[in-house]
This record gives C-alpha cells, sequence and structure tokens, in this order.
C-alpha cells in the first residue's frame, strides 16, 4: 500500500487522496478507533466544506448538532482540538481561528 503523504501535523498533502479507508488510517495513525459516532462528525463537516469552503468553527459545528458552544460531546469523542481531529480525518484543511 502507498504511503499517504501528509504534512508535520497528518494533515492531507492532496486533498483528493481522502477515503474513508484513509480517513480511518490516519485516525488510527493518532491512535483512535473510530466509530459511527465520529464518523457522523467528520462526515457532517465534509459537507459543511464543500457547501462554505470553509472549515466550520467549533461553536457554529457544535450549535448545529444542538450543543452548547463548550462542545463537550465533541471534546469527549475527540478530546483535544476536536475540529482539528474532524478535519484531519475528513482530509479537510488545517483550521484556523478558534477550533
Amino acid at each position: 500500500m502507498e504511503e499517504l503523504e501528509v504534512d508535520g501535523d497528518g494533515f492531507l498533502i492532496n486533498r483528493s487522496d481522502w477515503s474513508e479507508f484513509n480517513m480511518y488510517t490516519l485516525a488510527g495513525k493518532d491512535g483512535l478507533t473510530l466509530t459511527a459516532e465520529h464518523c457522523k462528525y467528520i462526515m457532517a463537516a465534509r459537507k459543511m466544506y464543500e457547501e462554505t469552503n470553509t472549515v466550520p468553527a467549533i461553536r457554529d459545528f457544535a450549535k448545529k448538532f444542538g450543543m452548547d458552544r463548550k462542545a463537550k460531546e465533541l471534546y469527549a469523542l475527540f478530546e483535544s482540538g476536536p475540529m482539528k481531529r474532524i478535519a484531519k480525518y475528513g482530509g479537510l484543511p488545517k483550521p484556523t481561528g478558534c477550533v
């Protein structure tokens, strides 16, 4: 199998390399086993990115799922920096700002 090209933070260099298989591979490299719940958020972020061409801010993303602005559920699933991990496994650009 061909090695994925990633930057120093583990984000895909070529977004076109993203696939569901590679999503699991990237998470596995971080020691995270993705569940259906993880995947729901990753796929939702991909959809939002397609619509806006921007990685959503954590507060906006959490609000979409009825969470308060602290997004405890996302932190529980993805640990620190949930939007960064969601974007990384979703093959999205590295988020900037409040993630």
